[in-house]
């Protein structure tokens, strides 16, 4: 009896979005730098060795290749606070094909929450270049992450998708301007200086005349900071709640993993406007109970639509199809290397054919002229050859059944289907 051949490796793309989990929810499955680092160095001493982590504030989801979507599933369970009950209810496995549309997709900034959002391309080449560090990244996987970010860079220079600003951070600021009478004379709190909230300082700095302080768990960072923008005020995190207490506005872009603005820190009997940036929500859900305190989260902020965003969304097709031309160069590649072995262990074999044909009959008929019988016969393998070739091309052909139904007719030595990339 022969040996159960091993199961194939797949490419696969697990996780959950905005489209289908809320904020509450995807704070649950969210992966901080150090807990991505260490499902990568994980799935690595599993021999799962072509793979990447996504987390941002829209998204927590793997790609690469398993030998089961559960391999990669069990991974992210892992490392975060999630429950495969609520993953089962949110999340969306793609295979194969779907999983490489969905990635140059997401690149440009068609999967965003803020359609068209160019940040999502800089956040998947951290992705990426972590996933090489740790080494979990193959010749597919570097194949395609280039496809995808040439793909993405022709969507903003051909398409214009992008133009404008509009990004959570821009967001937030636009939403203040909108709903906060004299915002000018209103002081502002931002706690958190990650790559949101720099950003989100930097557009208050641009749009608003208002008084500007920043807190940073680093005192240090939040200095180094200020030193590009004089106009801010920086304090110690020591004194966190009284200038809570001094502000108006409170922007939260804080990167833990737990509330940090609970009641304790708010003066419960002051208005007081919140914006929580942060995934995980940041902000302590009791005090979303008080009437005199509003609190806005990134799903709700990202409801805010303009005429930056109408635009982009008149631009969609002409986006997908310069997506449909950088994929479909791609998927060519993908099927050249898959049909390879498979054609060149065909050729050794009708070659050996040849030679045994061509000896044999030089042995038994006289005068044979091997010369030109090879010449014919070569061309013939090679016409046999240009037909299969033709044939595992077309769009409606197998290539994973049609090579593995060449390899049993012609006994050919089992080939890997991705391994050798």
């Amino acid at each position: 009896m022969q040996p159960t051949p091993a199961k194939k490796l797949v490419l696969y793309n697990i996780g959950i979005s905005y489209e289908k989990a809320n904020v509450d929810i995807r704070g649950r499955f969210s992966l901080n730098n150090v807990a991505q680092k260490a499902l990568l160095e994980d799935a690595k001493s599993q021999g799962l060795t072509a793979l990447f982590v996504l987390s941002t504030c829209n998204r927590t989801e793997i790609m690469g290749f398993a030998h089961h979507p559960y391999e990669l599933i069990n991974l992210l369970l892992k490392y975060c606070q999630g429950s495969i009950d609520v993953f089962s209810e949110v999340a969306v496995i793609r295979k194969d094909t779907q999983a490489v549309n969905h990635l140059f997709r997401t690149a440009a900034g068609l999967n965003s929450q803020i359609l068209g959002d160019h940040e999502i391309a800089g956040q998947l080449k951290l992705a990426f270049q972590q996933a090489r560090n740790i080494g979990t990244v193959n010749v597919y996987l570097d194949r395609l992450f280039n496809a995808v970010l040439q793909a993405s860079k022709a969507v903003k220079s051909c398409t214009h998708f992008s133009m404008g600003t509009t990004s959570i951070a821009y967001v937030a600021v636009k939403y203040l301007l909108d709903n906060i009478e004299n915002i000018s004379d209103k002081n502002i709190l931002l706690y958190g200086l990650g790559e949101i909230g720099k950003k989100t300082c930097k557009h208050l700095v641009t749009h608003t005349d208002s008084q500007i302080s920043i807190i940073n768990r680093t005192y240090a960072t939040a200095l180094n900071f200020q030193s590009e923008l004089p106009r801010l005020k920086v304090y110690k995190k020591a004194y966190l709640a009284n200038v809570i207490q001094a502000n108006d506005i409170l922007i939260v872009s804080t990167g833990a993993d737990k509330p940090t603005i609970t009641p304790d820190l708010v003066n419960l009997n002051k208005n007081l406007t919140i914006l929580d940036l942060s995934i995980p929500e940041n902000v302590s859900t009791e005090i979303k109970n008080f009437s005199n305190i509003t609190v806005m989260n990134v799903d709700t902020l990202s409801k805010v639509t303009d005429v930056t965003i109408e635009n982009r969304r008149a631009k969609i097709p002409f986006v997908e199809k310069i997506i449909e031309d950088y994929q479909r160069e791609f998927l060519d590649w993908v099927a050249q290397r898959k049909l390879s072995p498979t054609i060149q262990a065909l050729k050794q074999v009708l070659t050996d054919i040849q030679q045994k044909e061509i000896a044999g009959v030089s042995r038994n008929v006289e005068n044979f002229n091997a010369v030109q019988a090879d010449v014919l016969s070569g061309r013939i393998i090679q016409k046999i050859l240009n037909q299969f070739v033709t044939y595992l091309k077309d769009p409606n052909t197998s290539i994973d059944a049609t090579t593995q139904l060449i390899q049993d007719i012609f006994n050919l030595t089992e080939l890997s289907r991705y391994e050798h990339y």
